[in-house]
């Protein structure tokens, strides 16, 4: 008994938190606005610890593989099982909308949406793919960009030699020590995020029973099926019955921390601890789960597919024209790669959406509002994915 209660004292002592914030966000919201600071400084710590975790996770991984052709076959599988699923939690949704159709709603004139910034498409690939000083690449609003310097800079290092082995050595020893860094600040963790949840449960609650249950019901619904059935179908794919009982067993951290903070980002130090306890190689765990974090986005692919048929559903027109189904697919893979790992970083790809498509006014509120409403959901999907995606990569991928 004690030594159950030593390997599962983090994952109670979080579930205490997350309880006794919920309870604090129903019955006494008046007091959530003077406890969120400390959900906001927990947050705050873990987002400037991860930034660099990132970037030497993902040189490190790149710059330690000793072998060309296996590290190629790493990228392609990888981005293959990424594209793979992002597609499959699309092709699931869209079944489930034609199954179980949403009766018609209507956008709220009371809520005000900010118009985007009109920006030409060659401005925003390049502001997707690179910026314009060294110390903004050190940012988690910039992550893709952030992600192709690591890797470009793992690459360098590997191709540097002999004479590249002190930076090799400082690389590796920089991951190590931001990923001790990062078990310090999750001590913190059921303070930090009871606060956040009793702040999610009192603003976000009361309207998850007015305007948009029906979407709501059907996207919570499609996605708890996805979590369960598809997540353990790819752990079996990856190991058979060993592949379900270590990812479910390590997925519960993991699990808490992103429907606590609504961010893919926030949960991948405790995906690279559930990762390495499940025996997926460093060199493989450190380039999927960060990569991941910005790219394979299951969560972000099922609430596209829902936003999209909502707002088709609100100015009349027809979802299921093979045409608009192909463009869906398509924005859906766009949106998995520029939603940011962070709190209502989805609100990219709805911009992207409305653009696409070319949305009247009144579709706007309702795409924002369902945006926010599933975004635990969407961020568990998003981050506990990176896990079984990692696994799934192993398989194929012997280090």
């Amino acid at each position: 008994m004690k030594e159950v209660l030593k390997n599962y004292s983090g994952i109670l002592f979080l579930l205490l938190g997350i309880a006794f914030g919920s309870i604090l966000g129903i019955v006494a919201p008046q007091i959530v606005e003077y406890i969120k600071p400390l959900g906001d400084i927990f947050l705050n710590l873990l987002f400037v610890s991860v930034v660099p975790l990132v970037f030497f996770a993902v040189s490190n991984s790149i710059s330690s593989l000793e072998q060309q052709s296996k590290f190629g076959k790493i990228i392609f599988t990888m981005s293959f099982t990424f594209l793979l699923f992002i597609l499959i939690a699309a092709i699931f949704t869209i079944g489930m909308v034609y199954l179980f159709p949403v009766s018609s709603i209507s956008g709220s004139s009371e809520i005000i949406t900010e118009a985007a910034k009109e920006e030409n498409w060659g401005d925003r690939i390049v502001s997707f793919f690179t910026v314009g000083e060294f110390t903004e690449v050190f940012s988690r609003k910039n992550m893709l960009a952030l992600l192709i310097f690591a890797f470009l800079t793992g690459f360098a290092a590997r191709k540097s030699g002999e004479n590249g082995k002190p930076f090799r050595i400082f690389i590796a020893s920089g991951y190590e020590v931001m990923k001790e860094l990062l078990l310090m600040i999750m001590k913190i963790a059921p303070i930090g995020l009871g606060a956040y949840f009793a702040y999610q449960v009192a603003t976000l609650g009361p309207q998850l029973f007015g305007f948009y249950a029906k979407p709501l019901g059907l996207y919570y619904i499609s996605g708890i099926i996805y979590f369960f059935v598809f997540f353990s179908l790819y752990a079996f794919i990856s190991d058979r019955k060993n592949g379900i009982k270590d990812f479910w067993k390590n997925a519960i951290l993991p699990t808490l921390t992103a429907l606590s903070t609504c961010s893919s980002f926030a949960t991948m130090p405790s995906n690279l601890v559930a990762a390495s306890k499940i025996g997926i190689p460093s060199s493989i765990a450190n380039l999927v789960i960060p990569i991941g974090t910005t790219l394979h986005k299951n969560g972000s692919s099922m609430s596209s597919i829902i936003k999209i048929y909502v707002a088709f559903q609100i100015i009349g027109r027809d979802f299921f024209e093979p045409s608009n189904l192909l463009l869906a697919l398509g924005i859906t893979v766009f949106v998995s790669i520029v939603a940011g790992g962070i709190p209502n970083g989805g609100y990219i790809g709805e911009m992207l959406m409305i653009s696409v498509y070319q949305l009247p006014q009144e579709a706007v509120p309702a795409v924002i509002i369902i945006g926010t409403l599933v975004d635990p959901l969407a961020t568990v999907l998003n981050a506990v994915g990176d896990i079984v995606a990692a696994m799934f990569v192993n398989r194929f991928v012997k280090v």
